[in-house]
């Protein structure tokens, strides 16, 4: 009876921790990709039309882009100017907060094919030059290339690309890897359905279809959060964000704390009942080796 009452509060405090947002399914329908800014608004991706659009937390369109060729939405932390780039096109797109254009850079101009490009603030771009074999910090404010760095690494499964205090952060489907600017590697993991990066600060996140882990170069990844059932999860400064069913989901991150404070203890719950278990099952063995010596005692044995 306990046990089960332990049970009833664990789902409850699980599904209390969740607390799901008022979009229409329709709109979530096809989302290939999800973003949530600290202001809270929310942007969803579409492959199926090549669309990207801003709501508010009430599910009101704030904006909407309409693309001819498939777009990757580097980030939203900064909302006043979103990067996107586009293989297909050779292009790097900025956009407001209303998601107008404010700036285009044409790569077909300067360079031969770049694979993959990071905004790294409003003046800085890094461009993986794929013909070149070339890591390019460019300045498009003044039409300057700053420094290129040559690498012989095969980056074909290539998904996203980060570039921080001197390190190149790689990421392709499911692998991750880290390289200093002489591509010397520095670290490297498997990494499920990877979808990109997120950098908070000083923090590296990488956020895969169902799972958000953490880079700490001493540790390695470690998992932050983490639902199977998810269609896409992501995250801001304050709270986790998943699509599941069609639905959407929020979670603070005071909530996740405590979720995986109810895991751990019903972790512990599972190895006690399993020791408490194995005791009576000893102890039973004991008492029927007892009664059969009995039983041979009273045979005149």
């Amino acid at each position: 009876m306990k046990l089960l009452q332990f049970l009833s509060v664990l789902v409850f405090c699980t599904f209390s921790a969740q607390k799901a947002l008022p979009f229409d399914s329709l709109k979530l329908k096809e989302t290939r990709d999800m973003f949530a800014d600290d202001y809270g608004s929310l942007y969803f991706y579409k492959n199926k039309d090549f669309s990207f659009t801003k709501y508010d937390s009430l599910g009101k369109q704030l904006g909407k882009m309409m693309f001819t060729v498939p777009f990757k939405v580097q980030g939203v932390q900064n909302p006043l100017s979103i990067a996107l780039f586009s293989e297909n096109a050779q292009e790097m797109k900025f956009v407001d907060q209303n998601l107008n254009e404010i700036q285009k850079l044409d790569f077909k101009q300067k360079f031969t094919f770049i694979k993959h490009a990071y905004a790294e603030d409003l003046q800085q771009i890094w461009l993986m030059d794929e013909s070149m074999k070339r890591l390019i910090q460019y300045n498009f404010r003044n039409d300057t290339t700053i420094n290129s760095f040559p690498f012989d690494a095969s980056f074909d499964d290539l998904i996203d690309l980060l570039v921080f205090e001197n390190k190149v952060y790689i990421l392709s489907k499911n692998q991750f890897r880290v390289y200093n600017l002489k591509f010397e590697k520095l670290f490297e993991a498997p990494v499920e359905n990877a979808k990109r990066f997120r950098r908070e600060n000083e923090i590296i996140l990488i956020v895969a279809k169902n799972t958000i882990f953490k880079y700490n170069p001493e540790k390695g990844l470690t998992k932050i959060f983490e639902d199977p059932d998810a269609q896409i999860v992501d995250k801001n400064s304050l709270a986790y964000f998943e699509v599941k069913d069609n639905k959407l989901y929020l979670y603070t991150l005071e909530n996740i704390a405590n979720i995986k404070k109810l895991k751990d203890a019903e972790n512990q719950k599972k190895e006690l009942e399993k020791s408490i278990e194995k005791l009576e099952k000893e102890k039973s063995e004991k008492t029927d080796i007892i009664k059969l010596m009995d039983e041979i005692e009273d045979l005149g044995f």
